[in-house]
């Protein structure tokens, strides 16, 4: 996610990151390779300019120059502007009616469909929500068919009424399916259709007036960059919708959309697409990606995703297993499951400060733990339970069972011992134990 951006903006700062002296002459010349930057991830010119203008202002204003520490405050001043830029504070979801009815609208191709699946999810399992899927592309037989597959995949009800060829019609009846059945939400899942067609802006304008929804959103495709700004602008005009949500964030874009967007429409990006899977959405928060953006790193993100997956239950019983010794590879198993479970590995990564620009050329797969599952998955019962007991003739077993060696075997044997007596020093009190032990190591 913005890695091109990140990295050419680390360059444009490092001159003052360093403790050389700062000058006016080389603040103007960090501004004009942060503009460069802003502008090669395509960010609007106008904008670019604005915003370095805006910088250098501050700058100016809270003398930079002479401060302490000229380069620190200088990168804050720009993560506070960008911060600024993608839209200041973090933007909410209207959840007020009863239903709570959202209208999904966008361009074909941009992920609506799936993306409506993923809000759904979202709703039900953080959110406590009983959401409806609706399905009103009456033009794309495909359209109604993934919604259904998207439905059973989440465990969520979907509306369609086939053979209804009027999508107002078929909006109506679901809200009106909703109040008698329980749903507390319907979300609209509406055909993509593109700004220049007239009658199909105007089908999408009488759904709007004839469903009013709490929340009209509008699903944009990261990866097209300037384009999915103006087209955002036009639909606006038009529907004045309340919020954007930007798909394929995880894929090679340029960042351009998410940072003028806001600017453009004035209206904030109240959710993110980090992924394939239907766990891949998150809530925008401009401040944590603008520190992403600057390499700084997403620590409080990535303590949340590891929070969802926190079970109160199982750590205690892994507690007494630590202290008794019985930390076994079935419990290491239940470890990873739970890492898989907080999403794209790359990304993960990219929350950790420092770690994303140190690890940017290493191709991290969403599979990276698939040799060790087998491995441990070759191993008998009472192997996983009692790793003491794999000689060398059972690692020479294991590994032609996975599929890989017995180097491979002794490697993940190293490291399960390593994050055994790790795990076993973390204990009562044994925190002050490690970090000693760490000191020692350094």
């Amino acid at each position: 996610m913005f890695n091109n951006l990140s990295e050419k903006l680390d360059k444009a700062l490092h001159v003052l990151k360093g403790q050389g002296s700062i000058t006016e002459v080389n603040v103007a010349e960090t501004l004009k390779e942060v503009r460069r930057a802003l502008l090669d991830a395509d960010v609007n010119f106008k904008i670019a300019k604005e915003f370095t203008n805006k910088v250098k202002q501050d700058a100016l204003g809270q003398n930079v120059l002479t401060s302490l520490q000229p380069g620190q405050l200088m990168v804050k001043l720009v993560k506070d502007e960008l911060t600024q830029l993608m839209g200041g504070d973090t933007a909410g979801i209207n959840l007020s009616g009863d239903p709570s009815v959202i209208l999904m609208s966008g361009l074909q191709g941009s992920g609506k469909t799936t993306f409506s699946g993923k809000l759904a999810n979202y709703l039900k399992t953080k959110k406590s929500k009983n959401p409806l899927l609706v399905a009103c592309d009456v033009y794309r037989p495909a359209a109604i068919d993934q919604l259904h597959v998207v439905g059973d995949q989440i465990g969520i009800e979907v509306f369609s009424d086939r053979g209804n060829n009027n999508p107002v019609d078929i909006a109506q009846k679901a809200i009106a399916h909703a109040k008698q059945n329980g749903f507390n939400v319907v979300i609209v899942d509406t055909a993509g259709r593109l700004a220049v067609d007239e009658v199909m802006m105007t089908e999408i304008e009488n759904i709007y007036k004839a469903i009013q929804p709490e929340e009209t959103l509008f699903v944009v495709d990261s990866m097209t960059g300037q384009d999915a700004v103006n087209t955002a602008k036009t639909f606006n005009d038009r529907l004045n919708f309340d919020g954007v949500i930007l798909t394929k964030l995880d894929g090679d874009t340029r960042g351009g959309a998410a940072i003028s967007i806001k600017s453009i429409v004035n209206k904030p990006i109240k959710f993110i697409g980090t992924g394939e899977k239907m766990e891949a959405i998150d809530v925008f928060h401009p401040s944590r990606m603008a520190e992403r953006i600057l390499g700084m790193g997403d620590v409080v993100s990535l303590v949340e995703r590891a929070q969802e997956q926190f079970d109160e239950v199982e750590a205690r019983k892994l507690q007494k297993k630590i202290a008794k010794n019985q930390f076994g590879f079935d419990d290491f198993l239940k470890q990873i499951q739970q890492v898989k479970k907080m999403g794209n590995m790359k990304d993960l990564i990219g929350m950790i400060p420092g770690a994303g620009k140190a690890m940017k050329d290493v191709d991290i797969d969403d599979d990276a733990f698939k040799g060790i599952e087998a491995i441990i998955h070759s191993m008998t019962p009472e192997e996983r339970s009692q790793p003491t007991l794999i000689n060398a003739s059972r690692k020479k077993r294991i590994g032609k069972g996975s599929g890989t060696s017995v180097q491979e075997v002794n490697q993940l044997m190293k490291q399960f011992e390593q994050m055994s007596k790790m795990m076993k020093m973390m204990q009562g009190g044994g925190g002050r134990k490690m970090m000693q032990a760490m000191k020692g190591m350094q």
